[in-house]
């Protein structure tokens, strides 16, 4: 029999991320002309002209019409394009910004975008977008791809602030791996033969746990109002327009349970789930990300933009505190643990705790398979060993990054989003000279180095190609 820790309501205030009251009423038009697709929407529906119509936050002025489709990488600095041959510096880090387009190209993903963000000052360090086959596009700021499981994140925090849930709580379950049906609502012992933990239900993002805890301790409008308070509804304020991520809530029981535990209903950008993390990770209080650093007019900085530019709370410290102790166990004992770990074990960011959640769900009618992978690194201070040291004094910690990485897939697959991004993070813990983590190896050099060597292709560390049935998780 499952022991339920006693959950108490208390009334929740939603911190409303801050908009203007013009924008808000933008985003609900724009909502009517662009509605979220039942059956799954497709990354690549709404693009062009359709994308930019729903993009709702402007940008500042002296921003207007930064093109983010010709990113310029160079070992001196990257850049972007303005109008009038005006020219942006951007915040990223060139040779991040490469291992994340060398990654997702080496593997030929169909669709994909990589946003890695950082924690303390907003400056956003990676923003890659890579199309496999067609025009290129700034997909960071789509919202068209199912946030899938990463809305877990949301129904966890709703769940702490409205009823007390703990990580530690323990909940016994059955069914609803792939989907959730009305028996699979109902708490029946004789069934109910697996337990966790809410922190383990976060972790192996069970679906059944989450469903069964909004539908008995949160209301539509509770659950609706941790999601705004967490953006969604609202255009996140950045350099370039950012497209609303959508929450809708369906009426019936069976509906609003399977929303929550993120079975559709709910949309998601790169760029908003990095945000996300971010807020977590700064103790629910979020910071707006910063793209462009300067502007560049005939060789002169012109315009310089500010950083450290802290939001209106989101949540409750504790709450996020405890958000992050569930989003722990994704990597350490869920759905991530095998992409960051060796066949034997090892752990690919040794001593770097990764608070992160994995989504997944495909869109069978468009064959279109989802995979996210978002959160915030190292979720806890890095336990550096004593040869680290230098005079006696521990070397600095790394700086926290957020991330929201999205990976669309055809059926025939070869990594998902928490590979790519634990490719992402190993590039940027290995720069920071964290003991033990190794850059991961480019395709270049590692060609380079096996006919050097005379040597057939090392085993990669991703997965090898497979046809998957992707399932909700």
């Amino acid at each position: 029999m499952s022991h339920e820790t006693p959950m108490r309501r208390k009334p929740l205030v939603a911190a409303a991320v801050g908009v203007p009251l013009a924008i808000a009423l933008a985003v609900l038009l724009v909502r009517r002309q662009v509605p979220v697709e039942p059956g799954g929407p497709s990354i690549a529906k709404l693009s062009g002209k359709a994308a930019t119509a729903a993009a709702v936050a402007p940008p500042p002025p002296t921003l207007a019409g930064l093109d983010l489709t010709k990113i310029d990488v160079k070992d001196q600095g990257v850049t972007a394009p303005l109008p009038d041959k005006r020219t942006a510096k951007l915040a990223i880090d060139p040779a991040l910004q490469r291992v994340a387009e060398n990654v997702m190209s080496m593997h030929h993903l169909p669709e994909a975008t990589v946003v890695v963000m950082d924690v303390e000052t907003g400056k956003v360090i990676a923003y890659a977008s890579h199309i496999e086959k067609g025009p290129k596009r700034d997909l960071a700021v789509e919202a068209t791809a199912p946030a899938a499981s990463i809305f877990k994140v949301v129904t966890g925090t709703s769940l702490v602030e409205n009823a007390n849930a703990t990580a530690d709580q323990r909940e016994c379950y059955s069914g609803g791996e792939q989907r959730i049906l009305a028996h699979d609502l109902v708490p029946d012992p004789r069934r109910d033969r697996w337990c966790t933990t809410l922190g383990g239900a976060m972790g192996r993002s069970i679906n059944t746990v989450f469903a069964r805890l909004a539908l008995a301790n949160l209301k539509p409008a509770e659950l609706d109002a941790t999601a705004r308070s967490l953006g969604f509804g609202s255009a996140l304020p950045f350099d370039v327009p950012v497209q609303p991520s959508a929450a809708r809530f369906p009426d019936d029981q069976l509906g609003f349970a399977r929303t929550a535990a993120g079975f559709w209903n709910t949309t998601l950008s790169p760029l908003h789930a990095a945000w996300i993390g971010a807020a977590i990770a700064r103790g629910g209080e979020p910071v707006r990300p910063v793209l462009a650093t300067d502007i560049v007019e005939d060789g002169k900085v012109v315009w310089s933009a500010p950083t450290n530019l802290a939001q209106k709370r989101v949540m409750k410290s504790d709450t996020a505190r405890a958000v992050t102790t569930m989003m722990d166990m994704t990597v350490s004992d869920g759905t991530s643990y095998r992409a960051f770990h060796d066949p034997k074990g090892r752990s690919f960011l040794p001593n770097v705790a990764v608070a992160g959640k994995t989504g997944t769900l495909t869109d069978a009618a468009a064959q279109r398979y989802y995979t996210w992978f978002a959160g915030f690194a190292p979720s806890r201070p890095i336990v550096l060993p004593a040869e680290a040291q230098k005079d006696g004094h521990e070397p600095s910690q790394p700086r926290k990054v957020s991330f929201g990485v999205l990976v669309v897939n055809d059926a025939k697959w070869t990594i998902k989003a928490n590979v790519l991004a634990r490719e992402v993070l190993r590039a940027y813990f290995a720069g920071q000279h964290v003991p033990g983590v190794s850059a991961p190896r480019t395709e270049r050099r590692e060609r380079a180095d096996q006919a050097r060597e005379g040597r057939p292709p090392a085993t990669s560390t991703t997965p090898a190609t497979k046809q998957r049935r992707q399932r909700g998780s």
